[in-house]
C-alpha cells in the first residue's frame, strides 16, 4: 500500500520540512502517512506569507471570493475518493462517516460562497447634526484555524472557510492525527485557484505542538483564532491569545444529555438516541453521552433500546459490513472501559456491550448510572452511553444541567410546547425537540456553553466571528465646537 506523504502550503509553494512524523492505521498499524513536522520557522513564514496576501484578499469584491469559494467546494467533492481513502487509513472512520463529512463540508463552503454578499453594516441615526454614522464589518486579518480529527473534512472546511469569506487570509492547522485527510482540503482551496498566501497549511509533530501553534497565536499578525478540539487544550490556547487580547471560537467537549419525559414517542426517542450515542462511535462532540429517562418510562424505554442497539455491529470499517468502525486509538478504548468497570462497579447495570478486539468496540449501554460515577460527569468519546433515570421533569432538567459541559443537547415529548420550556431550561448552545442530539447546519450558529467553549461557527453569527465591526463617520455640515 502507497504511504501518503503530505507536504506544508505556504504562499502558494508546496514545501517540505526536515523532518516528518508518522500516522499509523488505527485498525492494522501499517504506516498511513508521514507529514511534514514543521518548525516554528515554518509556521512564522506561512503566517507572514498570509498577512502579506491580506491586503489584495481583503479587497477583492465579494462576487470574487464567491467565484473562488464556489470552485473549492467543486474540488473538494472531486477528492471523493482520496478522502474515504484517507479518513480510514488515518482514522480508521467507516465508508459512510466520511462520505457524510464530504457532503457537508461541500454544503459548508458553498454556504459560505453565499454569505459573501451578507456581510452587511447599517446606518446608525446621530445626534449630532449633519453627521452620518455607520457600522461596517470588514475582514479582520490573519485567521489561524485548528481543526481535529473526528469530523475531519466537516471541521476542517469549518475552520477557514467563513474566515475566507470574510476577506480573512487563513493558516489552517491540521491534525496530527490525520494529516493527509486535512491535507487533501487545503490542496482543494489551492487547485481552485484562491492566490498565493491565502491559503496556507501546517502539519506538525505532536510533541512540537506547543511550539508551533504558540508561535503563531504570538505572532502579531493573527488577529483570530479558532479552534476545535478538547476543553483542556481550547484553555491552553485561550490563556495564550489573552495574552494578546486576541479573539478566539472555542468548540470543545460535550457530555450531550437526550431527555426522554413520560408522554415522549418511546420509538422516535430509541432512534435519535441510537443515532446520536452511536454514529462515528460515538467520536462527535455533540454525540449523546447521557440519556436521561423520567421513571415512569424507563423500564420501557431501556427494553426498546437495548433491542435496537442489539442490532448495532461493529467490524473492520475496510470491509463496510458494520454501523461501527474503529475508535482512534487503543487509548480511547482504555478510557471508555475504565468508565464502564468504575460505573458497574458502584451500582449501575450494563444492558449492551461486551470485550474491544483491539480498536473495535461494541455498542454499550450501561443503565442505571448516577451523578456520581464518572461515566455521568467525564466525556467517554467513544461507543458508550449512560442512562440515567430521573423522578420527573425538573429532576431530568436538573441532571442535565449538573455538567460542566453544554455544547448540545435534546428532549423527547409529544408536547412541543412543553418541549420548548424545557429546551429553553437546559444549559446548552444547542438543543433539539424530538431530535438527536448529532445534528449540524452550514447556516446554523454551532457553538457551546459552559466548558464546550464560547463564539459561534455558521450563518451571520460566523460573520461576526471573523470580521470586525467598525464605526465610521461622514460630517456633511460645518463643524461648531465649544473651543
Amino acid at each position: 500500500m502507497t504511504v501518503a506523504l503530505v507536504d506544508l502550503i505556504i504562499g502558494g509553494a508546496t514545501l517540505s520540512a526536515a523532518n516528518t512524523f508518522e500516522r499509523h492505521n488505527p485498525v492494522t498499524g501499517a504506516l498511513a502517512t508521514r507529514a511534514a513536522a514543521a518548525t516554528v520557522a515554518d509556521a512564522i513564514d506561512a503566517t507572514e506569507a498570509a498577512a502579506a496576501a491580506f491586503p489584495a484578499w481583503a479587497a477583492t469584491g465579494p462576487n470574487g471570493r464567491r467565484a473562488l469559494l464556489d470552485r473549492a467546494a467543486t474540488m473538494l467533492a472531486a477528492k471523493g475518493d482520496e478522502f474515504v481513502a484517507a479518513m480510514m487509513s488515518e482514522v480508521g472512520a467507516t465508508k459512510g462517516w466520511a462520505r457524510f463529512n464530504l457532503l457537508l463540508a461541500v454544503g459548508m463552503v458553498r454556504e459560505a460562497a453565499a454569505m459573501t454578499t451578507q456581510i452587511s453594516g447599517e446606518v446608525i441615526p446621530s445626534d449630532k447634526p449633519g453627521c452620518m454614522a455607520m457600522a461596517l464589518r470588514e475582514p479582520a486579518g490573519v485567521v489561524l484555524g485548528i481543526a481535529p480529527w473526528n469530523a475531519p473534512i466537516i471541521l476542517g472546511v469549518r475552520a477557514i472557510a467563513v474566515p475566507l469569506a470574510c476577506g480573512n487570509t487563513v493558516v489552517f492547522k491540521g491534525s496530527e492525527l490525520c494529516p493527509q485527510t486535512h491535507s487533501l482540503i487545503a490542496q482543494a482551496f489551492v487547485e481552485a485557484g484562491f492566490p498565493a498566501g491565502v491559503v496556507n497549511f501546517i502539519t506538525n509533530a505532536p510533541a512540537e505542538a506547543n511550539d508551533v501553534v504558540g508561535a503563531m497565536i504570538d505572532h502579531p499578525a493573527v488577529r483570530r483564532i479558532n479552534f476545535t478540539g478538547s476543553t483542556a487544550v481550547g484553555k491552553i490556547i485561550a490563556k495564550r491569545a489573552a495574552e494578546h487580547l486576541k479573539p478566539v471560537l472555542l468548540e470543545l467537549g460535550g457530555k450531550a444529555p437526550l431527555l426522554v419525559l413520560d408522554d415522549a414517542d418511546l420509538d422516535e426517542a430509541v432512534k435519535a438516541a441510537a443515532f446520536g450515542a452511536f454514529m462515528n462511535q460515538g467520536q462527535i462532540c455533540m454525540s449523546t453521552e447521557r440519556i436521561i429517562v423520567v421513571d415512569a418510562i424507563a423500564d420501557e424505554f431501556v427494553a426498546k433500546f437495548k433491542t435496537k442497539v442489539s442490532t448495532l455491529a461493529v467490524g473492520d470499517p475496510r470491509e463496510g459490513k458494520a454501523q461501527l468502525g474503529a475508535v482512534v486509538d487503543v487509548k480511547t478504548v482504555s478510557h471508555v472501559q475504565a468508565l464502564v468497570v468504575e460505573a458497574i462497579a458502584s451500582g449501575a447495570v450494563r444492558v449492551n456491550g461486551g470485550e474491544a478486539s483491539g480498536v473495535l468496540m461494541p455498542a454499550t449501554v450501561v443503565d442505571r448510572v448516577t451523578s456520581s460515577m464518572r461515566l455521568f460527569r467525564e466525556e467517554s468519546f467513544g461507543p458508550v452511553v449512560a442512562v440515567i433515570r430521573a423522578k420527573d421533569e425538573d429532576h431530568a432538567v436538573q441532571l442535565a444541567n449538573d455538567s460542566d459541559y453544554g455544547l448540545s443537547a435534546a428532549v423527547f415529548t409529544r408536547d412541543i410546547a412543553r418541549g420548548l420550556k424545557v429546551a429553553r431550561r437546559i444549559q446548552s448552545g444547542i438543543c433539539h425537540i424530538n431530535g438527536p442530539t448529532v445534528h449540524d447546519e452550514a447556516q446554523m450558529p454551532f457553538g457551546g456553553v459552559k466548558g464546550s467553549g464560547y463564539g459561534r461557527f455558521g450563518g451571520r453569527a460566523g460573520i461576526e466571528a471573523f470580521t470586525e465591526l467598525r464605526w465610521i463617520t461622514i460630517e456633511t455640515e460645518a463643524g461648531h465646537y465649544p473651543i
